[in-house]
């Protein structure tokens, strides 16, 4: 049976500006604002504001990813895992569920890793919001952030991707 590499792609959103603000605003450090996605099967695959999208790796507006990280193998077929990407799209993670804070990226980052692999993704960046809202700062940001979408432009996955 076929096995399949299967690759966390994490991005700073900070562009490094969480790594040298966050402890005069937060009170502590923190190392990036993260953006994950899953790479398998030759694409890059992630949720935002539009839902569950897919592109070639590192074919986002965000460019190259600021770190990799091996999460292991997969017996999962392609075909098998865009059905199972068709029925989160449809459910769990269409767009209207997006939330900055809660709902993100990594939450279906994390989901997805765990099918594939049984693996999870690193606690530092599924806990990153819950540490910022625990500070006074964060506390005040929330709020406005509620709001925010991220979408780092993709197409509906199982669809053809020029880029």
């Amino acid at each position: 049976m076929d096995t399949f590499d299967v690759q966390l792609y994490v991005y700073d959103l900070s562009r490094g500006l969480a790594r040298q603000m966050s402890l005069p605003l937060l009170g502590r450090h923190i190392d990036g604002i993260w953006h994950t996605a899953i790479v398998v099967y030759g694409q890059e695959f992630f949720f935002g504001g539009n839902g569950i999208e897919s592109c070639l790796p590192g074919g986002t507006v965000l460019g190259q990813p600021d770190q990799v990280v091996n999460l292991g193998n997969t017996q999962v077929n392609e075909d098998l895992f865009i059905s199972y990407l068709a029925g989160l799209g449809e459910s769990q993670f269409c767009g209207s569920r997006y939330q900055l804070l809660h709902y993100n990226c990594n939450t279906f980052s994390n989901e997805v890793a765990q099918f594939l692999t049984g693996n999870e993704v690193p606690s530092y960046i599924t806990d990153l919001p819950s540490e910022v809202l625990n500070t006074p700062f964060g506390q005040m940001l929330g709020p406005m952030l509620e709001g925010v979408q991220v979408s780092p432009g993709g197409t509906s996955p199982g669809t053809h991707n020029p880029n």
